[in-house]
């Protein structure tokens, strides 16, 4: 493969994507931001031929309105499909996605499409790399909003390995530009610095915040897939990449909201 120079981001403007933009312009790559905001459109096509005239490589961190398992699969394969068709119709040399740590161990739901992405990244004509990362500091608040009922937060009990956005949007970058990157068979993963309860990540969210919202760790045993969330299943490998901050130490960091 050639050197990588030119990269195209899917989902620039969402919660990866953005820090994806930051890491490539601050290593001094050419970017071309994909996003509805910008008149590109991964699902439809629009302005997507265009956007990818002399792009060496895509990192898509692109992301649908739906975590439910059928329209999450059909928004994942359609974009990548769009993406892998067109990008080697432009030259694309690579492509590179991220997924989640876990996402294998699930029967159904979002692991499942995630799945179905991968394979859709993996078994396209570019070729294609997959960054597992573990669920990101950014995500606790979006589960503390999904539980919250009146005064109540309730939580999924969850042994998980906290990252933030912009560490694995580093990995995904690496990944992308590396020289032997696509050499390595197995899936790579990226996860935080230390094994975190999501319960007692969403109290530390919670005591920052007025209002007295109280946490509860519940776990659904009616959700087939109930163990993997207390198991550690959805802990990184021995082989992982470890990366800070601790969610208390990216906490520091956040303006209060």
């Amino acid at each position: 493969m050639q050197g990588i120079s030119r990269v195209a981001v899917g989902g620039a403007t969402g919660r990866v994507g953005r820090h994806i933009v930051d890491v490539l312009n601050e290593r001094g790559y050419g970017v071309v931001p994909i996003a509805r905001a910008n008149g590109v459109d991964v699902i439809t096509g629009q302005g997507l031929a265009e956007a990818l005239q002399g792009v060496d490589c895509i990192i898509d961190a692109s992301t649908g309105p739906s975590a439910e398992e059928q329209p999450a699969t059909e928004f994942f394969t359609t974009a990548t499909r769009n993406l892998q068709t067109l990008g080697q119709q432009a030259g694309v040399q690579r492509l590179v996605t991220v997924s989640i740590i876990g996402c294998d161990r699930f029967t159904g739901g979002y692991g499942a499409a995630k799945i179905a992405h991968e394979r859709a990244v993996l078994g396209g004509p570019i070729p294609g790399r997959v960054l597992r990362a573990a669920q990101f500091h950014e995500f606790v608040s979006q589960l503390m909003a999904w539980g919250t009922r009146g005064d109540v937060c309730y939580v999924q009990e969850m042994r998980t390995q906290l990252v933030a956005a912009r560490t694995v949007a580093e990995g995904l970058v690496d990944l992308a530009i590396s020289a032997n990157g696509f050499s390595v068979a197995r899936i790579p993963e990226i996860g935080g610095p230390r094994e975190e309860s999501m319960v007692e990540a969403a109290k530390l969210l919670a005591a920052r915040r007025a209002g007295g919202l109280r946490i509860e760790g519940v776990v659904d045993t009616s959700d087939p897939d109930h163990a993997v969330y207390t198991s550690g299943a959805l802990l990184p490998a021995p082989y992982a990449t470890l990366a800070g901050p601790t969610f208390e130490a990216w906490l520091a960091t956040q303006a209060a909201d």
